[in-house]
């Protein structure tokens, strides 16, 4: 049975957190000049909407709040990477200062509330749904739970260590003499050997896995709510295109690493580069 305050049920008020969330935003980025603000909550928000569907139930249902623990850790995890890489000192993402240059300010500020804001804090909502169909589903905790909560364990750890490269490799290019590969430019180690975007990798796995507690759920796949992590992954592959884009222009050999190594699903590298067509989007 689903639980109420006061008639609110907990996906009406999921919605109007986001409501909130995304009115709060874009009051901000008008007034500051940041867009970054829905960047600023993107590890914060699901959660939130998770352990309201697990209060829901009570938190008496044990799948619901295995969900948001997991949130939980994945929202700790993001925040922290975030937060040392200057994210909540104002510093906005390069990215849209280069969407910025390609618009008109009228065309930017749409381009801002209706994408940026409205259509991110959609998608907040949407990953966190799961949630919402395990709470109209109130089955019994099995091993196919258990199972993909050690697969989202894994890919959190997997996450983990790309961003912690990532993270090393740029102190190494920032340092007063860098060593040969940060000189470079781009990383191409560890995970990033396997794919030049190994976190985005992990990252869409971890929501497609909370997709798959509430298929356990509901004993089916063909739940709407699959929808969260579809728009994810194009919203990633979206981003990949225009990353690779900016890191094809400043790097004079980031387009021989796109021919050798796997956009987003590691794989282990191409032998030349000859041997196929580069990709260069």
């Amino acid at each position: 049975m689903r639980h109420s305050i006061e008639g609110v049920t907990p996906l009406l008020l999921v919605v109007i957190l986001a409501g909130v969330i995304a009115t709060g935003c874009w009051v901000v980025s008008v007034i500051t000049h940041d867009t970054s603000q829905v960047d600023r909550m993107w590890s914060i928000a699901p959660p939130i909407y998770l352990w309201v569907f697990a209060g829901g139930a009570g938190f008496s249902d044990a799948r619901l709040d295995l969900m948001a623990a997991l949130a939980t850790l994945w929202g700790a995890r993001l925040t922290y990477n975030f937060a040392r890489k200057g994210g909540y000192s104002g510093v906005e993402d390069y990215r849209w200062a280069v969407v910025r240059k390609s618009m008109n300010a009228w065309q930017f500020q749409l381009f801002n509330l209706f994408f940026i804001v409205i259509y991110q804090n959609i998608l907040l909502v949407l990953i966190a749904l799961p949630g919402w169909t395990a709470l109209q589903h109130r089955t019994p905790f099995g091993p196919l739970d258990g199972v993909l909560a050690v697969l989202f364990l894994a890919a959190l750890v997997g996450e983990t260590i790309a961003d912690q490269q990532q993270w090393e490799f740029h102190l190494r290019k920032r340092a007063a003499t860098p060593d040969a590969a940060a000189a470079e430019g781009f990383l191409r180690e560890g995970l990033f050997r396997y794919a030049r975007h190994p976190n985005y990798f992990f990252e869409i796995s971890q929501w497609w896995l909370m997709f798959g507690f509430g298929a356990a759920a509901a004993g089916s796949l063909l739940q709407w709510s699959f929808a969260g992590a579809a728009l994810l992954t194009v919203l990633f592959v979206g981003s990949t295109i225009m990353t690779e884009r900016i890191s094809a222009s400043k790097y004079p050999h980031y387009a021989d690493y796109q021919a050798l190594t796997s956009p987003i699903v590691p794989w282990p590298p191409r032998r030349t580069a000859g041997s196929v067509i580069a990709v260069r989007p």
